[in-house]
Order: C-alpha cells, then sequence, then structure tokens
C-alpha cells in the first residue's frame, strides 16, 4: 500500500477549505458530515456555500492564506479550480504542517479522499490510492445496496449498550452476544421494527447472562482450499475473522491468514517433510488446551480438513475433551488442481468414478485398490504421489497398465509457481524429475482408449502457468 486507511477524530478540530467555488463546495459537503469546525479561505463564495456562513455551519475568512493562517488545522483542502494557484497554496500548506489534499492533482495529496458508504456510526471508506475513482463508485454502488439503509442505528444501539453488557457478561460472553446480535434474526427484525424492540431483547439477554441463540463450536476445523487466498469459503473467513487464535499449516496461503483478526494469535504447527517437530498427538494436545482455557479457536488446513488432512483425529481428541468440533469444508486439492488445468475430475459418458487416493498408501504390499479401479471410465487422483512415483509405477506395472495409463501432475495448483505435466504412465518418473514437480502436487490418472491415447499424450510436456 502507497497510502494507509485510517480514520481521523474531527470532533471539534479544525478543517481549512481554500477556495469558494464548485470544488470547494463538494469538499465542504464532505467535511459536514463530521463534527468538524470548518473554516473556508476565499475572496468570494458560491451561494451554497455562502448559506451554509450565514446559518452558521461554516465560517468564511478572507484574509490573505499564510502557514501562520494555515497553523494548526491538521486537514487542509486546496480546490481553488486552478491548478496553478492550487500548487502554490499547497506549499503554503505543507509548511503549516498538515495534511494536504489537492482536488485532482493526487501526487500532490498527503491525504486522498476515499468514497464513502456512510451509515453513520458505521463508515466504508474505498479508496483506490487515486488511480481508478470509477472504479471505487462502482464499489460503494454496490455497497449501498448490500447494507440496510438502517445498520447505522443499529451499530449505535450496540454502542449505547457496550458498557451495560461489559458490567455484566465476561469477555467470551460479550462475543457471543454481539455475534447473536448481528449475525441472527434480531438483525432483520431491527430493519423491520426498529430500536424499541430489539433494545428490549438485547437487555434481557444481558439481564440473564444467557444467549439463546446457539454460537458457532468453540473449535472450527477450516479448510483454506488449495492454495488461491480468494478459494476459501464465506463461513471459512467468518470463523477466522471470530477467532482468538488459529493453528495453521505449513501450505496455508499467507494471505488467508490476512482475513483473520488482527489480535488473533496465530500458531505455525505445520510439518516439513521429513520433519516432526509437531507430531499429530502434540497438534490434538494444543488444540484441546486453548478451547479449555476458553479461547475460540480455529484449525486451518490447506484444503479439505476431511481428505487426507488428519482432521478426524483432531475430530476425535476433541470429543474425547467433551469439547464440541464444527467442521467447515474447503476446495479439495484435486478440485483445485482439475479446474487449474481447464478439467473436470467427472464427465458424462466418458468417466462416472472418481477415486481420491494417497501414494503414502502405495507401499509395494500387494495391490492397492485403486489399481482395480482404473478404467477407462475412471479417474484416479493421487495425493502426496510424487514421492511415491516408482512404487505407482511399479503397481501399474504388476497390473499391466503401465503402457495405458495418461498422467497429469499438477504442483502447487492455484498458485503463481503452478506447473503442469502431462505423460505416458511409462514415462511418469523420469519426467516428474525432469520438469521439477515437487509437493505439494496431485498425480491425476486415467484410461483413455487407444485413440484418445495417440491424440492426448503423444509426447511428454510440461506446461507452467
Amino acid at each position: 500500500m502507497k497510502t494507509f486507511p485510517m480514520f481521523l477524530t474531527m470532533t471539534g478540530r479544525r478543517v481549512v477549505i481554500l477556495g469558494g467555488g464548485e470544488q470547494a463546495t463538494q469538499k465542504c459537503r464532505l467535511m459536514l458530515k463530521t463534527e468538524a469546525a470548518i473554516e473556508v479561505f476565499a475572496p468570494a463564495l458560491d451561494v451554497e456555500l455562502q448559506s451554509l456562513v450565514d446559518t452558521g455551519r461554516i465560517t468564511h475568512r478572507m484574509d490573505r492564506i499564510t502557514a501562520d493562517a494555515l497553523r494548526g488545522a491538521p486537514l487542509v483542502f486546496v480546490g481553488t479550480g486552478c491548478p496553478g494557484i492550487d500548487a502554490a497554496l499547497h506549499a503554503v500548506a505543507t509548511d503549516a504542517g498538515g495534511l494536504v489534499n489537492v482536488v485532482d492533482q493526487p501526487d500532490l495529496c498527503d491525504a486522498i479522499t476515499p468514497a464513502i458508504v456512510d451509515r453513520d456510526p458505521v463508515v466504508v471508506a474505498i479508496g483506490t490510492e487515486g488511480t481508478a475513482p470509477v472504479l471505487a463508485r462502482q464499489i460503494k454502488t454496490a455497497l449501498e445496496r448490500m447494507l440496510d439503509p438502517r445498520l447505522g442505528d443499529m451499530a449505535a444501539l450496540a454502542g449505547r449498550l457496550r458498557d451495560f453488557a461489559a458490567q455484566r457478561l465476561a469477555p467470551r460472553q460479550r462475543r457471543d452476544l454481539w455475534r447473536w446480535v448481528f449475525n441472527g434474526p434480531l438483525r432483520a427484525r431491527h430493519a423491520r421494527e426498529g430500536d424499541a424492540p430489539v433494545a428490549r431483547a438485547i437487555k434481557d439477554v444481558i439481564r440473564t447472562g444467557t444467549v439463546p441463540a446457539a454460537a458457532p463450536s468453540p473449535v472450527a476445523l477450516v479448510g483454506a482450499g488449495p492454495g488461491a487466498t480468494d478459494l476459501i469459503t464465506m463461513r471459512g473467513v467468518q470463523r477466522l475473522q471470530e477467532a482468538d487464535i488459529i493453528f495453521y499449516d505449513r501450505l496455508v496461503d499467507p494471505g488467508v491468514l490476512e482475513l483473520a483478526r488482527r489480535d488473533a494469535e496465530r500458531v505455525f504447527v505445520g510439518k516439513e517433510p521429513g520433519c516432526h517437530a509437531w507430531p499429530q498427538d502434540k497438534i490434538n494436545a494444543v488444540i484441546v488446551a486453548a478451547a479449555k482455557r476458553g479461547q475460540r479457536v480455529v484449525r486451518l488446513k490447506c484444503g479439505d480438513p476431511g481428505v487426507f488432512a488428519r482432521g478426524a483425529e483432531e475430530a476425535d481428541a476433541l470429543r474425547a475433551a467433551e469439547l464440541e468440533c464444527e467442521v467447515v469444508p474447503g476446495v479439495t486439492a484435486a478440485s483445485g488442481a482439475a479446474a487449474a488445468v481447464g478439467g473436470f475430475l467427472t464427465e458424462r459418458g466418458k468417466s462416472d468414478t472418481l477415486v481420491l487416493t494417497t501414494g503414502r498408501c502405495a507401499d509395494g504390499n500387494g495391490t492397492p485398490d485403486w489399481v482395480t479401479h482404473l478404467t477407462q471410465r475412471s479417474n484416479v487422483a493421487v495425493y502426496m504421489g510424487v514421492a511415491a512415483a516408482p512404487k505407482i509405477a511399479e503397481c501399474l506395472r504388476r497390473a499391466n497398465l503401465l503402457d495405458q495409463v495418461q498422467v497429469t501432475a499438477v504442483s502447487n495448483a492455484q498458485r503463481a509457481e503452478q506447473k503442469v505435466l502431462h505423460c505416458g504412465g511409462r514415462d511418469m518418473v523420469s519426467e516428474l524429475t525432469r520438469a521439477g514437480i515437487e509437493s505439494p502436487a496431485i498425480l491425476f490418472l486415467s484410461r483413455p482408449d487407444a485413440v484418445e491415447r495417440e491424440l492426448r499424450i503423444p509426447a511428454p510436456r510440461l506446461v507452467a502457468v
């Protein structure tokens, strides 16, 4: 970010506007939404500004504009309508020490005016660092439609009751209270009926100390998706924003963690290949301990917590400790990898069976079950298959399938460093090495008929996406 978004306290503070025409009027309209003391420096004012002076809303000053005259104003808007004069006044305002905004000259701005969605006291500011104001207005329009017109009234009601809640409820109870207020039917009721009935309902809950609606489980096993930050589900994002502590894996994209509350504790419990600094029983223990301390816990896993992620073991440990657990599904790696190469896991009339398996089971002791499912109407997705590629190839050889199988390997699916390799089963081991395909990766195995094999895999090829 070149600019940092921040809300400034304006009550009683002096804001100066240099100019008396339409540009100055626009800035004045904006600042009138605040409780600032507004001074306009100009030799003459347009009729709207003059009306505001006549009613005492703003102060008109006609004295000479100097750094001393502007000193003490934390924010100065410059908008005379003349770019040359504005540039000169920018230098004067800068000498005075305040933040300066020059209309339509972003290079001269210390502060950029955002597009604003106003549901006072709820305020949403949208900025593009001066690069695309039309886009900012489009986002503003979408948010205006999304947010109920009375949302600010409900936020103000909650603000008036915060001290009452703080006196009677513990911190965890307060979070559950406000989650119930804003996530449940009470919010819709406020939109229909206004403050009075909703205020009574909230006060009753605070007095009794019992939140009527069931709060989310104290622990959520959340799937972060296969890689890209925007592939986590909306429920997953909500649980991250509610969490007090987040235990996350090695492969979770850092951008996903940015979706969490700023003050949430983040604990890395990922396992590097060949390293067992965080064995599963230790992970189970820290999750249980955090939940028993009263913290709201998210166990964040790459992909889906129910697909080769040992989520069941963590859920069992929580149940054994008599703790509730919510599973929030995620986009599993096979789905993400197939989508990344424009493919489909099943296709009507071509593949009606999908097998998800793991390379760690291909240990050479007999024939793994997935081999029996590898027909011309099936797809087999092998998780963690790169290291086991020689054993997989041996299984295919024993089943006389080595020359009939097409392999698509996708590493780092949905990430900037994604690689895709297409090859035949006989070339698989050597081509994975040559192409530099490394974990995390998915191997897709399929058996096209003889014509398709000729058309689809004439030679090994690597595609870097």
